[in-house]
């Protein structure tokens, strides 16, 4: 059975909306109308009514939910004239609601949805990770599983239309993130076992056992054609396309993670910045774990001879651990945490996605909690250098406790900010100050976890150079001690990036693969990090000696997502 195409957005409420209606009321309305379009953020925000269905892909669907950010942008302009609307509360919210439609709308405007290609975010993997977080405790929930299966092909069909469009216009998706799509499609077809969905409904009732495995069936063989289509038509269709992007469309899609307009040769000559300073570091660091060897001498060192974690059960235990004993430190002392924000589970992630670490937020009633996820990339053993700041990135004090205290205070904030607001550069720039205030902590107290904990910063580094570099076709400096004087290429990045880092191959190609497919997203680390400690840095100038550091935390955590060019401003002044 095909599920139905949302409603057009004109019948989704928008036009229910007061003509007396503040910002953040304006922007919940929108919220309630996105879901109608898009029941996988609806899944994910825990609203049961989203379980049975999957969006409309297709140009149409793109269609609806420009016209829906249109509206919304119409009726914002009227509710910002107001009585009131100059609260900080709404303020905040329709800063946020503004900056982000008009980032998502240029991006859709210049067709970009009609080449969305991706190893790690397009509609394909959309799909097959909300079965992920789609409730399954009763036999009612697997019912609406079935009809989500069933709403596949549809889905699908229409992802497939898009980029079809997109064909026809020229617009083209990159060749190598093709390659690696097409791979990762085969592994959810089950070409060489058990697909996707099969495994996916194994677990189900036995009642419902006929129509699951229908189900499964009808979803997978959707998948294969997908397949077939992007290996025999698409793929050779593009063949001979870039697989940058170029300056115009790289700035367009850094507005979208970012949330401001940036100087790309500033922030390109930050990120080597903190390269060099780094480097120094990790130096300092290695030293110690392998007198006479370099960084990377000493994390191969390390991936022999240090700590390690055997086996993927025990390897989930472990970070459920790690994150549990950093709940009970920091609650109190650096934090004050709500109960509900305290849970967070350590998860393995399904196979066939991309190599790095994801966290997933919890729902909106907090009955399904937060979760960190681990690809495990067929291996059974993990160094305990490559975990732990890695896990405060992901879970706690990183993306758990701000996601998590965005949804507990939503109350306070709106939904929007408290949901589908996310600015990319915001959370993962939270997350690597996390990172960091770890450092500041006291809990990286030997070289090996500092050492690892500075790998990945320089990784992070590293992402500013190349991210920028490849797209914007920037010119490696002279002082470099790669390639100086040579314009970037996919080649050279590849090439710098494993030279600088201590993960395997694969996790570095499937690292470069994500920045071609999603550029501008990789940048926000490291420069959101910059934004949270320029922020932290003029709050405790404003304060001297009154400056309360968990006082800032908290209410720097609870004022919701902004862009960068509001975020230390906003920062400032707590």
């Amino acid at each position: 059975m095909m599920t139905r195409k949302p409603p057009p957005y004109e019948d989704v409420h928008m036009s229910d909306t007061s003509s007396s209606a503040l910002p953040r009321q304006i922007a919940d309305t929108y919220v309630e109308a996105f879901i109608e379009l898009d029941p996988v953020t609806g899944t994910y925000l825990g609203v049961a009514e989203s379980s049975r269905r999957l969006p409309d892909f297709s140009p149409a669907g793109q269609k609806a939910l420009a016209e829906l950010a249109r509206t919304t942008l119409a009726q914002l302009d009227a509710a910002e004239r107001l009585p009131g609307a100059d609260s900080d509360a709404e303020r905040r919210c329709g800063r946020l609601l503004r900056e982000r439609l008009t980032a998502e709308l240029a991006v859709h405007d210049a067709g970009e949805g009609l080449r969305t290609v991706s190893n790690l975010a397009s509609p394909a993997h959309s799909i097959r990770e909300v079965f992920t977080v789609t409730p399954t405790a009763t036999d009612e929930d697997w019912a609406a599983v079935v009809d989500r299966l069933r709403a596949v092909p549809a889905a699908l069909e229409g992802y497939r239309e898009s980029l079809a469009l997109g064909l026809d216009r020229k617009l083209f998706g990159g060749p190598r993130a093709t390659a690696t799509f097409i791979g990762q499609l085969d592994e959810w077809a089950g070409d060489s076992g058990p697909g996707f969905f099969q495994e996916f409904v194994a677990a189900g009732p036995e009642g419902l056992r006929a129509d699951l495995d229908d189900g499964a069936r009808q979803a997978t063989e959707s998948v294969a054609a997908l397949r077939d289509w992007m290996r025999d038509v698409y793929a050779p269709a593009i063949e001979g396309a870039p697989d940058t992007v170029g300056r115009e469309r790289y700035a367009r899609w850094s507005r979208y993670f970012n949330g401001t307009d940036l100087d790309l040769d500033e922030a390109y000559a930050y990120g080597w910045s903190e390269y060099h300073r780094l480097l120094a570091e990790m130096r300092t660091e290695a030293e110690k774990v392998l007198p006479g060897a370099g960084p990377w001498e000493a994390l191969a060192h390390l991936d022999v001879h240090g700590k390690h974690i055997e086996g993927v059960d025990e390897a989930q235990a472990w970070l459920q651990g790690l994150m549990d004993e950093a709940i009970e430190a920091l609650d109190g002392t650096h934090f004050e945490l709500a109960e509900r924000v305290r849970k967070v589970e350590s998860r393995i992630a399904p196979p066939g996605g991309a190599a790095a670490p994801y966290y997933t937020g919890p729902s909106e009633d907090f009955s399904r909690p937060g979760r960190t996820w681990l690809p495990t990339m067929g291996e059974t053993r993990f160094p305990v250098y490559d975990l732990v700041s890695t896990w405060y990135h992901e879970g706690v004090p990183g993306h758990h406790l701000q996601i998590a205290q965005w949804t507990h205070v939503a109350d306070s904030l709106s939904r929007y900010q408290a949901s589908i607001g996310m600015v990319s550069a915001n959370a993962e720039g939270w997350a690597l100050y996390a990172e960091r205030l770890m450092d500041e902590l006291g809990f990286l107290p030997d070289a090996e976890r500092r050492l690892g904990y500075l790998d990945a910063q320089m990784m992070r580094a590293c992402r500013v150079i190349v991210d920028i570099g490849m797209h914007a076709e920037m010119e490696i400096p002279a002082d470099s001690p790669f390639h100086p004087g040579e314009r970037w290429t996919p080649d050279l990045a590849q090439e710098f990036f494993g030279n600088h880092s201590g993960r395997p191959a694969d996790f570095v190609e499937s690292e470069l693969t994500r920045y071609l497919s999603m550029p501008g997203q990789a940048i926000g680390y490291k420069l959101g990090e910059r934004a949270w400690l320029l922020g932290r840095e003029n709050a405790r100038k404003a304060h001297g000696d009154a400056f309360d550091a968990k006082a800032w935390h908290m209410a720097a955590l609870s004022q919701g997502p902004l862009g960068l060019d509001d975020l230390v401003d906003e920062l400032s002044r707590l």
